[in-house]
């Protein structure tokens, strides 16, 4: 399994929107709003690295009044 945080800035005042939306996601194993650089924080789940990238791209950017995202995958050390 690839797990992943996915950093995420919104539109104005459309964080809430954003994060039921993101939540709604199978795969998307927690989501919360934040404060600072970004509004909203998923943690994410794919089999694959592709898949990560289709859940990203086809899915969660897909959302409206998401302007932003950056997808770190997690790595064990």
């Amino acid at each position: 399994m690839v797990h992943a945080y996915i950093l995420i800035q919104t539109s104005v005042g459309k964080s809430v929107d954003v994060s039921a939306a993101i939540g709604d996601i199978q795969g998307v194993t927690r989501v919360d709003a934040v404060t600072g650089p970004y509004d909203v924080v998923a943690m994410v789940q794919a089999h694959t690295v592709d898949e990560l990238g289709k859940l990203v791209l086809s899915q969660i950017q897909l959302i409206p009044n998401i302007t932003r995202t950056l997808t770190c995958p997690i790595i064990h050390i």
